[in-house]
């Protein structure tokens, strides 16, 4: 599990006095870096090895400013070549949001999918968690 802690600037907040939801992608974004390194370490777009396919993001509870926000992002799926990437953002002891994104390694220059073999699948799985109940 890769952990990055956000410090919600004021900017991030809206006219309901909680953290915007829009803030959310941005910032499960930023905490996949350290599992983007996995695939490109020097985070190069240029060499980049990854696309998108999917993300869902379940809101439980509002954000605030003035409290840091602790991002924890984990594989939770393996396939053959794509795998999903679960994020939970906890702040003051809640879980406040769940995200899920579904990432395809991926040959930018033949457009086509590789598989997740060798040394790669095994340092996402060292990372592998199961997610935790829906009802949670």
């Amino acid at each position: 599990m890769f952990v990055r802690t956000i410090e919600p600037a004021f900017y991030d907040t809206d006219a309901l006095g909680h953290v915007n939801n829009t803030r959310l992608p941005a910032w499960f974004e930023l905490a996949r870096n350290d599992l983007f390194k996995l695939f490109t370490p020097d985070l190069d777009p240029r060499r980049w090895r990854l696309i998108m396919a999917r993300m869902e993001i379940d809101y439980r509870a509002e954000l605030h400013y003035g409290t840091d926000i602790e991002i924890r992002t984990y594989p939770s799926r393996l396939g053959n070549s794509s795998f999903t990437v679960t994020q939970e953002a906890h702040q003051s002891g809640t879980l406040t949001n769940v995200g899920h994104t579904v990432l395809v390694h991926f040959d930018h220059e033949t457009k086509r999918a590789v598989p997740l073999e060798g040394s790669l699948r095994e340092a996402l799985a060292e990372h592998l968690q199961q997610t935790e109940s829906e009802d949670a």
